[in-house]
């Protein structure tokens, strides 16, 4: 099916880029389809990935094309229906949805978030880059903004995904896509890369991260991280790919804000600051769905910088749990995150919401835990609403009382 989606990919991005040319190939037989086809689609390919050793997707051969043709014809139709664009993504919907556990999926709504809390930039990388649901958001996020000059730029272990990243990403916008297919805490591709954002959902609680091989890496700037807490090698391979003052954008399981096996590397992120926020996600956000997962949010310090930033936001939005169908109320979630995390960004501090956001100078955590759990920080709401609410609690109640009364039906004789 992998194989598939990727003929299918590269087929639909020549009729996307040169309908006139697919057309030319496609008519006659199939065995004609599959000889004509690797010409055009190298024309198509070499442009939008670059040369053919770097890039992620190869020009697939004409006997490796032949058992597809019939498939790929079947998408060309789909796409005149719907258009190239649509056509892959319901056709890569319909594999995921058939194998949810071989893959680790962002929802569209965390994507969308974690697009928006990265703010606008030109290089933006996802160094685990899965399906491509994160850089997707941010070319979207960018809208009419999203042109040839913006590079996205996406890695990931797994071959397959790596190709099918680079082909949804370039259906979907016109910018410079380079993926790379290899262990990227062990073989980083993008080494010499300065992004202005960096998102990322990285795999959780991983012990053969590389904890020996790695052990005087470069960019291990806040220590080096232990061997159960491979989270915050991620953060620091984030930060390293950044530009002074690029954003990061991580999805953190709620451990790493407090395991003390991290305390040191936290405490060096808050002084040096590094990490700018600590966001709590009502469960069900992403999986594993059953835990309230954490977004960090870092931004690299510029050299010489004068000192850390006094305060750091923490956030939760519990409150906005899943509904009687299971789905989180999205809207809600973002705009709670963001009308906190705006005016801070601006300014390094905003006014407390008391059980929703908080900003928590940076010397009332640094303790023996340093314990950066957002729920550990935030002063409660006020139960019920205060008196206004306890009255109109009481007027509702009698209400019901008294229908009570009336609808309830005289003894038996």
């Amino acid at each position: 099916p992998v194989t598939a989606l990727i003929h299918v990919g590269c087929a639909l991005l020549l009729l996307h880029d040169r309908p006139t040319v697919w057309l030319e190939v496609s008519a006659g037989s199939d065995a004609r389809l599959a000889e004509l086809l690797p010409a055009p689609l190298d024309q198509v390919l070499t442009p939008r990935f670059g040369a053919i050793r770097a890039r992620a997707v190869a020009t697939p051969t004409a006997d490796r094309l032949r058992p597809s043709a019939p498939l790929l014809r079947a998408a060309a139709d789909l796409a005149a229906e719907l258009d190239a664009r649509k056509a892959y993504e319901f056709l890569l919907g319909r594999h995921l949805d058939a194998n949810p556990r071989q893959y680790t999926l962002t929802p569209p709504g965390l994507a969308a978030l974690m697009a928006d809390l990265a703010g606008p930039a030109t290089t933006v990388l996802d160094p685990a880059c899965g399906t491509g649901a994160l850089l997707r958001a941010v070319a979207t996020a960018q809208g009419t903004s999203a042109t040839e000059e913006q590079h996205l730029d996406g890695q990931d272990s797994a071959p397959e995904l790596a190709a099918l990243t680079a082909l949804r990403l370039a259906l979907h916008t016109r910018a410079v896509v380079r993926t790379a297919a290899a262990d990227t805490l062990r073989e980083d591709a993008f080494g010499s890369l300065r992004a202005d954002a960096v998102v990322c959902h990285p795999p959780f609680n991983e012990r053969n991260w590389g904890h020996d091989e790695l052990a005087y890496d470069p960019r291990w700037e806040y220590g080096f991280p232990a061997r159960t807490e491979s989270e915050l090698a991620w953060v620091q391979h984030a930060l390293a790919r950044l530009r002074e003052g690029g954003v990061a954008v991580l999805l953190m399981p709620p451990a790493a804000a407090s395991r003390r096996s991290g305390r040191r590397i936290r405490a060096d992120l808050l002084r040096r600051g590094a990490l700018r926020a600590v966001i709590a996600l009502p469960p069900g956000a992403a999986p594993p769905y059953n835990l309230p997962l954490h977004l960090w949010v870092l931004r690299r310090p510029a050299l010489g910088a004068p000192a850390a930033q006094p305060e750091v936001l923490l956030a939760d939005t519990g409150v906005h749990t899943a509904d009687s169908r299971g789905g989180l109320d999205w809207q809600a979630v973002r705009t709670a995150v963001l009308d906190a995390w705006r005016p801070f960004d601006r300014a390094g501090t905003v006014p407390e919401q008391p059980g929703l956001s908080r900003c928590v100078p940076v010397i009332e955590l640094l303790d023996d835990d340093v314990d950066l759990a957002p729920a550990r920080h935030l002063p409660p709401s006020a139960a019920g609403g205060g008196a206004e609410r306890l009255a109109d609690v009481r007027d509702s109640l009698g209400e019901t009382l008294r229908l009570t009364d009336r609808l309830t039906p005289p003894p038996a004789a």
